[in-house]
């Protein structure tokens, strides 16, 4: 399995910016593991879609708005590990190998590659 079978693109308006202001109104989406078919729904379904022995998957990640762009690098960044000391997903990771210092917004932040 290659890193790149997971490189999708995701039109920005598919994006959500805030959470809905009614969370039992999330959308669902349903795979039938006989069948391979999927459905779309909303949360409220749940009740009526999961059986005996059915796994439920959740994905409480939290999302940071630091996306960073970078003469053709872009950079999410994911925690802080200590003082000015990221962790971040580069892309493509080729451009930003070790030691590669990285500047944005006009040299206003400046970011060296560590590891």
């Amino acid at each position: 399995m290659d890193k790149s079978d997971f490189y999708y693109e995701l039109p920005k308006e598919l994006i959500a910016q805030t959470p809905l202001k009614e969370r039992s109104a999330s959308r669902l989406l349903c795979l039938d593991r006989a069948t391979g078919a999927t459905r779309h729904g909303v949360f409220t379904d749940i009740l009526e879609i999961l059986q005996p022995g059915d796994c439920l998957v959740v994905n409480d990640t939290k999302v940071m708005p630091a996306r960073l762009v970078s003469e053709g690098v872009e950079i999410l960044l994911l925690a802080r590990k200590d003082g000015d000391i990221w962790e971040a997903l580069v892309k493509p990771g080729r451009k930003a190998r070790e030691g590669a210092v990285l500047r944005f917004g006009d040299d206003l932040l400046v970011g060296q590659v560590l590891t």
